[in-house]
C-alpha cells in the first residue's frame, strides 16, 4: 500500500448468516466501519488541486477498497496475504473531501467465496455521501503463487496484523488517555 488510508477501525460486526446454499449474506451482512481524517499534510494534495485542495476520486475508492481489505482480514483471520481491487461498479461521487474533515467509510459484505469478495460500499460525511458503489475484491497467497515467496508472504501478513491492531485498537497514547484507574486496578492516594 503507497496511502494507508485508514486511520480508524471503529466498528467490525459480524453479520447475519449467508443464505442457505449460496454465497451471498442475508441483509446486514458483515460490516466494517473506519474513519479517513484528511489533513493538509497529505503529499497528494499540493498537486490536487493547488489552492484547492480535495481527496482525489480514485483515492476516495481506494479508502473504500482497504476499508473492505480489512473487513476480509478480520473475517479471515489474515489467511490472505494479497487482497486487491477487481472490479468497481456504480461508483458515485458526492461533494468535495477537502482538508479537516473526517470520512466515515462503511463497507458490508454482500457475496463471499473461495477467491472474491462483493461489498456495498460508502463514504459519508456529516450524513452526506461523498463516495459511494459497489466493490469487489480479489484475494491470494503470495506463498501459493511462488513458494519462493514464502518469507515476503510471512512478512506481510505479520504488518498486516500490526497495522490493523494499531487502527483497531488506536495509538499507546489514546489507550492511555481512555484508562480508568479502577481498569488498571490501581488504588486512589488516601
Amino acid at each position: 500500500m503507497r496511502f494507508v488510508l485508514i486511520d480508524r477501525i471503529v466498528d467490525v460486526q459480524p453479520g447475519r448468516n449467508r443464505l442457505s446454499g449460496s454465497n451471498t449474506y442475508s441483509s446486514p451482512g458483515p460490516s466494517l466501519v473506519a474513519l479517513k481524517n484528511l489533513t493538509l499534510a497529505e503529499e497528494y494534495l499540493s498537486d490536487h488541486f493547488p489552492g484547492f485542495p480535495v481527496m482525489p476520486g480514485v483515492l476516495l475508492l481506494e479508502a473504500l477498497t482497504q476499508a473492505g481489505a480489512w473487513l476480509i482480514r478480520d473475517m479471515e483471520d489474515f489467511a490472505h496475504s494479497i487482497i486487491i481491487l477487481k472490479q468497481a461498479k456504480t461508483i458515485k461521487y458526492g461533494s468535495f473531501v477537502e482538508p479537516g474533515r473526517q470520512l466515515e467509510l462503511r463497507v458490508e459484505l454482500t457475496a463471499h467465496d473461495p477467491q472474491d469478495c462483493s461489498f456495498k460500499a460508502v463514504g459519508v460525511i456529516d450524513g452526506q455521501e461523498m463516495v459511494k458503489g459497489r466493490i469487489t475484491l480479489t484475494r491470494y497467497n503470495l506463498r501459493d503463487k511462488d513458494p519462493e515467496l514464502h518469507a515476503t508472504h510471512s512478512s506481510i501478513v505479520a504488518g498486516q496484523r500490526d497495522l490493523y491492531s494499531t487502527l483497531r485498537k488506536g495509538s499507546v497514547g489514546a489507550r492511555a488517555i481512555s484508562r480508568r484507574p479502577e481498569a488498571l486496578d490501581l488504588k486512589a492516594p488516601v
